[in-house]
Formats: structure tokens, C-alpha cells, sequence
């Protein structure tokens, strides 16, 4: 190794290596060196506590020393051991939604698990989940096709009660309306909300967006823009992504996208050779929130695509038929038959994981590790398509305040 310093070796703590034939006594100096060395190794102390399974322990790492805390606290950490742990999912919508855990959990979070499978929902016909943000569960009870009664559920802290959003803007009817739909942001403080109502009208090939936000309460009209567009569906989805709403299935040229920022509306195309059909293509978030990713599945063909400026990267593409038979099977199998067809439910953000269904079967596919496996259904189920609702847990993680200690911050 030259001039380079060689690593140390881990030895017995009662005994060194042989020297002149002898065996020496180990110095608790040299082994207390040896293992600041490996602490004080930043990337190698990442590579440790990212494997520690799950937020509850991080916090408690986070403890040790003003050194580890603010290696844990750091946003590319946590976004990484975030990546590491799957969630749970909620399946239906109705008087009974159920929530499924991704297993196999931890033994530490089965309190945790237990807490979110007990929680009970207004009971009500008509509920439906209309997303899941960091342990917060948002639900409606839509009438008349427009949303109503929109209630915030915290099943990890029930002791936080109920939040009900104030009524929604008035709407003036169901009729032409593309779009419909509340979507959280995470801000510094915590959550904000904002309401997203488009409206158009195919024959007059007009097209409107309203963006409203809650502040103090009440819903102020926040901005807005009109095109010259023919809408070809209502029911549209909206994602948002830093500050940008994108609809996909609006227009058939390609994603409408609606820059909150410039209050305007455009247009991406389609990869090439990509048709939208609603249950086979999504959208999903990018971890830099400059870019969206659109998944599509055609005849047990899954490819992943990446938009990031002006053009589409394919950056994934999955044989599902292959992986049936001889990738990443798991727990899964399809002993009725042949596979039929298939639905994509929900997928991840930054394209971490999809999960689709297939003969009754709800499959979870882990994009990084390219691995398959049934999480929840029963073979020749031959009920509807169910959606999914990802339920991931309260992140960040609350990380204590650091005080005023020379002493320990200087560790």
C-alpha cells in the first residue's frame, strides 16, 4: 500500500497480535483509536446508520453527538433511508377501507402497524381515500361528482383528532369539470393545501385551470390560466411537483402542465410509441422536483420514463412475463391460469416502486432491486380494480433541539 495508511484490524479486546512470540495485552488507547477511526469516517458512518431499519432508532442515533445528528438530520441522508423502507397501503375505498402492511415489518414498528389497522373511518358509503401524505390520510365524500366534506385523518397520532378543511369553492355544477382535486405541498412549516378546479369544453376547444390555496381558513383564489385546448376526459389526475400541476389523459397531444409560478398552460408530447390509457399510465414525482416520470404497461411490458427538460429518458423497462418466471418471484403466484389483465394502481415517488393488479392479486415491484412479489389478494378474484393508497410513516422524523453544551457539541 505504499505511504498509504493502512485500515486497522480488528482484534480481541483482551489481545494484541503476537510480537517477538509473544502475545500482547490490548490497549484500550489503541482500540479506542480504532474505533474513532471508523466513526470519524463520515461516508462509513453512513453506510452503518442507514441500515439501522427504521426511523424510531435513527432518532435515538441521532442522540450520540452533535456529529451524528447532524449527519442523520441531513436531507440526502434521510431521503436515502427513506428509499430503504417500504410502505403499507391502504386497499378500496367505502365504509371500509383496509390497510394492508408491507411485510415483513420490524418487531419495533408492530406497535405502530397495529395502531394504523385499528383506526377507524367515518363510516360512510361513498368515502374515498384521495391521497396519503407523510401519516396523514385525506378522504371525501364526493356528491353530485364534486368534492365535499373533506376530512384529514392522522392514524398515528389520533390523539391529534380530526382536521376538516373548510367547504371548497363553489364549483357551479359538476358539469365540464376535468379536474377536481385537493393536493397537499410540504412547505417549512409543515403542510399547505391547495385546490385545483379545471373545467373545459371539447366542442368550444376551451380549457381552464383555478388554483386556490387555504390560508387562514379559507380558500383564496391563488392563480389561474386559460388555453386554447380540447379537453377528451374528466376525472383527471393532478400531481403536483415543486410548481408545477401536470395532468396526464386531458388533451390527446400529450401532459397539459400548469406552471403556478408563470400562471401558464402547455404541453408536453408523449414518448414516442406511448398511447395514455387511464389504468395502464401514470405519472409520479422526481426526487429534484424539476422533472416527473411517467410509467406505462403494455401486454406485461413496463417502461419507466424520466422528463427533464425537453425530452423523455427511458430509464426502466421490465419484462413482467420473465419476472413471473424467473425473477424476483417471492411469495407470488398465479395458479389459475394464464395472466390476464393488468392495472397500475399507484407508483412511488421518484419511480421507487410500483404497485399493480392482476387477476386479484395486488403486486408490489421494487424498481432499485428489480424484485416482484404478491402483497394482498387472492388467486381468480374476479372483483374491479381497487386502488391503492400508499401510507408511508411521519417523515422527517422529529429530531430533537440541540442545546447550548460546548462540551457535547464539540464531540
Amino acid at each position: 500500500m505504499g505511504d498509504a495508511e493502512e485500515m486497522p484490524r480488528w482484534v480481541s479486546p483482551e489481545k494484541r497480535p503476537c510480537v517477538d512470540g509473544q502475545t500482547q495485552p490490548h490497549s484500550p488507547t489503541s482500540m479506542g483509536a480504532a474505533v474513532s477511526k471508523v466513526f470519524d469516517d463520515g461516508n462509513l458512518l453512513g453506510e452503518i446508520i442507514v441500515r439501522v431499519g427504521f426511523p424510531t432508532t435513527l432518532v435515538c442515533a441521532a442522540l450520540v453527538c452533535k456529529s451524528w445528528f447532524c449527519h442523520i438530520s441531513n436531507r440526502k441522508f434521510l431521503s436515502r433511508f427513506r428509499k430503504l423502507n417500504p410502505p403499507g397501503m391502504y386497499i378500496g375505498n367505502g365504509p371500509t377501507p383496509k390497510f394492508v402492511p408491507m411485510l415483513p415489518q420490524p418487531p419495533e414498528l408492530a406497535a405502530a402497524v397495529r395502531r394504523v389497522e385499528s383506526h377507524n373511518f367515518a363510516p360512510h358509503r361513498k368515502l374515498v381515500i384521495l391521497d396519503c401524505q407523510n401519516g396523514n390520510v385525506f378522504t371525501s365524500r364526493p356528491e353530485g361528482g364534486v368534492l365535499v366534506h373533506v376530512v384529514l385523518y392522522r392514524p398515528l397520532l389520533p390523539e391529534s383528532g380530526l382536521c376538516i378543511l373548510p367547504p371548497l369553492p363553489a364549483t357551479q355544477g359538476s358539469r365540464n369539470i376535468i379536474c377536481d382535486q385537493i393536493l397537499p405541498k410540504e412547505e417549512e412549516g409543515g403542510l399547505s393545501y391547495l385546490y385545483v378546479l379545471a373545467k373545459g369544453n371539447y366542442w368550444a376547444r376551451n380549457f381552464m385551470v383555478r388554483v386556490y390555496k387555504l390560508q387562514n381558513g379559507v380558500w383564496c383564489m391563488h392563480t389561474s390560466a386559460t388555453e386554447q385546448i380540447r379537453p377528451m376526459r374528466s376525472n383527471a389526475d393532478a400531481l403536483l411537483v415543486g410548481n408545477k400541476i401536470y395532468m396526464i389523459g386531458v388533451s390527446r397531444d400529450g401532459i397539459i402542465v400548469f406552471d403556478l409560478t408563470a400562471s401558464s398552460i402547455s404541453i408536453i408530447a408523449l414518448p414516442q410509441r406511448v398511447s395514455y390509457f387511464r389504468i395502464s399510465t401514470t405519472l409520479s414525482r422526481a426526487d429534484d422536483a424539476s422533472g416527473v416520470y411517467l410509467t406505462h404497461l403494455h401486454e406485461l411490458q413496463l417502461h419507466i420514463w424520466l422528463h427533464n427538460g425537453d425530452n423523455w429518458l427511458l430509464v426502466h423497462t421490465f419484462c413482467l412475463h420473465e419476472m413471473f418466471a424467473n425473477l424476483g418471484m417471492l411469495d407470488h403466484t398465479l395458479e389459475d391460469g394464464p395472466v390476464g389483465n393488468s392495472c397500475i394502481c399507484h407508483v412511488g415517488d421518484n419511480a421507487e416502486f410500483v404497485f399493480f393488479q392482476m387477476r386479484g392479486h395486488t403486486l408490489y415491484l421494487d424498481v432499485k432491486s428489480r424484485t416482484l412479489r404478491k402483497v394482498h389478494g387472492v388467486a381468480g378474484n374476479t372483483q374491479p380494480y381497487s386502488k391503492i393508497n400508499p401510507f408511508m410513516m411521519i417523515w422527517p422524523p422529529t429530531f430533537p433541539a440541540l442545546k447550548d453544551d460546548p462540551v457535547r457539541n464539540a464531540m
